[in-house]
């Protein structure tokens, strides 16, 4: 069987397409896969060092602007559409995929709309609850349409072929939470916040937590990581503590979620996922700039249902905002009911499935 996955420009797109390719390789070693992407996106780099074969596309996103400028230059956007569908659609004729894997983001398109033009299988993977352009739009004609929130049914047009599959995502193995909390140094007998915001970090985050991380000590312990960004000035202006960890970028992960209590993070879709499969109580504070807002209905999906708390970029600094992470803190019965609202969003076996609905395509 030969399948090619088309998604990147972030890594939200780009790593569950790597966990389907790894656990389809588990299942059918001789499987041949290969992914398509773009020149400057993230995959150009993490795609052949994973020992994948990567087609890439000159295609990009729309400009949201009305200037004459955004007009010229999304015109030139489409004139790169078109020449990147001619180019899948040739690529597709060369390599005879039994399937195409679609997991969102501009480079997708060209390669889920080929597929479609030739008749071939085709999946859709959606992270977000808010499923973005290429999503909405190639659903009507796809082969199957996989969704990580129920939601996002609402905002598709299609009502047949789609499930509710999960989003593939890493995977921990969870030391006991005190052991853990001992590998970053800190007491194990407090509860303890997690802090992050991606490898550059969450700016407004990080401003919200400088100015009242000092009044947590002897009450909490704080895993902070600040991203690269704001390190040097953050590590400079707060006071050493065995109750505070601070660094650019968290190497153990799963040793930080292990000793979490509460997390304190952005919204995007890997992370919740990454939430919801270990249950993990959290407040969430979406990046507000996100294409299509989708950070922000990320969390309301989880915030209706009492599995996380959704705190707005704008209010983070304020003193309500630092009143729910220290109630939440001190307030173990309620951060259980949230853990226990969050597992059920959790589908740790997201990729197992995923992988099991394209061999069936694919032997169909």
């Amino acid at each position: 069987m030969r399948v090619i996955f088309a998604g990147g420009g972030t890594g939200g797109h780009l790593y569950p397409a790597v966990a389907m390719a790894e656990e389809l390789l588990k299942r059918l070693p001789e499987t041949e896969v290969s992914f398509a992407g773009t020149e400057k996106g993230i995959e150009s780099r993490e795609v052949p060092r994973l020992g994948y074969g990567l087609d890439t596309f000159k295609v990009r996103g729309f400009s949201r602007g009305r200037s004459l400028v955004d007009m010229l230059g999304n015109a030139a956007v489409l004139t790169d559409f078109a020449g990147s569908v001619r180019k899948a659609v040739s690529l597709i004729r060369k390599e005879r995929p039994d399937v195409v894997v679609g997991t969102g983001g501009f480079v997708s398109a060209p390669l889920l709309l080929a597929a479609q033009m030739l008749g071939k299988k085709n999946l859709i993977q959606e992270q977000n609850a808010f499923p973005g352009v290429t999503t909405r739009l190639l659903s009507l004609f796809a082969t199957e349409v996989h969704l990580s929130f129920p939601d996002s049914r609402r905002f598709l047009k299609r009502k047949k072929g789609i499930y509710v599959s999960g989003n593939p995502a890493r995977s921990f193995s969870l030391a006991h939470s005190g052991e853990a909390g001992k590998s970053f140094g800190l007491d194990p007998g407090l509860p303890t916040l997690l802090v992050f915001g991606g490898s550059r970090g969450a700016r407004s985050i990080n401003n919200a937590v400088k100015q009242w991380v000092g009044e947590l000590e002897g009450t909490a312990n704080v895993i902070w990581q600040t991203g690269s960004l704001d390190f040097e000035a953050i590590s400079k202006a707060c006071v050493p503590s065995s109750n505070l960890w601070i660094g650019p970028y968290i190497n153990d992960m799963g040793s930080a979620y292990a000793a979490a209590d509460l997390v304190l993070c952005r919204a995007g879709a890997s992370t919740i996922a990454e939430l919801t499969n270990l249950g993990k109580p959290a407040i969430l504070v979406p990046y507000p700039y996100a294409t299509g807002n989708h950070q922000f209905f990320n969390a309301e999906a989880l915030a209706k249902d009492g599995a996380a708390v959704l705190i707005s970029d704008g209010e983070i600094s304020d003193k309500g905002a630092k009143e729910k992470v220290y109630g939440l803190l001190k307030d173990g019965a309620a951060r259980e009911k949230m853990a226990v609202a969050c597992r059920k969003h959790g589908k740790p076996d997201a990729a197992s499935e995923l992988a099991g609905k394209i061999i069936q395509l694919g032997n169909s």
